[in-house]
């Protein structure tokens, strides 16, 4: 059992996911919820197993001079991420030391790659925040559902992609007919404006109704009252939202494409080469499926996803 990671400072996060999942926790009862990854629950748990597991690398994979070597000898790995992200990256509120989610996860299973235990120091970081904290040296790595994109390719370098998100398919929990994107053909599709959910539905399934609502937890709400069949939104955020919703569930991958790298500092080509043989191996070993399963995978009811080709997509 692994609790020793370190919070040096909090700061607020911007970001339309973390945004979307404060609303989502102020958008709910009053009653007390168990999050998935918070301190307590049977997820938290699965996660300390799942880490105490992972592989340590070999003295000879350290190689002198290099941040792998930098990192070891200050003795904890410092990443940037978000603190307030159910399943992503959540802190648990009555233990700031603890962090669980599908990144700080991964990000804790790196750090005993290259220490041997998950030492992590936790810098949190907005979205415009995260290259210049790369280029400064302020963070060794970010993992904060970073899309790849070549534009920020040009600023750091990503290793990955580890996980690929995209627009999925809700709905209420009950549901046992809707399985994915394949059976909303005739349905009553809720949809928020602004996003590529009004255009990607249509072009994946011409028949169905689309419902526009402005922000997400009011269509969560129409989901849940029923006025929709299913609610097509961002994986990760429905993802978030089933956590403190019971009465909702994610069903199926995702359908469109929104690849999330580790981000490195640019140019750093034998510490990228290192993290992506890191991220090779927990695949291997079926490490990567049980922390997906321990976090985003226990609030829907599709199989494990099969991890992107590392070095699959452009920027990676």
């Amino acid at each position: 059992m692994f609790n020793n990671a370190v919070v040096r400072r909090r700061t607020a996060i911007a970001g339309a996911l973390l945004t979307s999942a404060a609303l989502a926790l102020s958008a709910c009862s009053s009653e007390p919820v168990n999050i998935p990854g918070a301190a307590g629950s049977m997820t938290s748990a699965a996660n300390d197993s799942t880490i105490s597991s992972a592989p340590v690398a070999g003295n000879d994979l350290i190689i002198p001079g290099s941040t792998m070597e930098k990192i070891k000898q200050r003795g904890k790995l410092i990443v940037a991420t978000a603190l307030d992200a159910p399943l992503v990256s959540q802190q648990d509120p009555s233990d700031p030391q603890k962090v669980n989610g599908l990144d700080a996860d991964l990000a804790k299973m790196l750090a005993v790659y290259i220490l041997g235990k998950p030492n992590v120091e936790w810098v949190p970081s907005a979205s415009e925040t995260r290259e210049a904290l790369l280029a400064n040296g302020t963070v060794d790595v970010v993992f904060s559902t970073y899309t790849i994109t070549t534009k920020r390719a040009e600023q750091v370098d990503f290793a990955g992609p580890y996980f690929m998100s995209g627009l999925a398919v809700a709905v209420k929990a009950d549901n046992t007919t809707i399985k994915g994107i394949d059976d909303l053909n005739g349905k009553n599709v809720i949809v928020q404006t602004g996003t590529p959910s009004v255009s990607e539905v249509p072009a994946k399934q011409p028949g169905a109704k689309l419902m526009p609502f402005a922000t997400t937890p009011e269509g969560v709400q129409a989901l849940t009252q029923g006025r929709g069949d299913a609610y097509v939104q961002d994986y990760v955020l429905l993802a978030s939202q089933s956590a403190t919703n019971k009465d909702i569930k994610v069903v199926g991958a995702p359908f469109t494409a929104e690849p999330y790298g580790i981000g490195l500092k640019h140019n750093d080509s034998a510490f990228k080469t290192f993290v992506n043989n890191w991220l090779k191996t927990i695949e291997t070993k079926g490490l990567w499926t049980q922390v997906w399963k321990n976090t985003l995978g226990s609030v829907g009811d599709s199989p494990a996803p099969t991890p992107p080709a590392i070095g699959s997509v452009p920027g990676s």
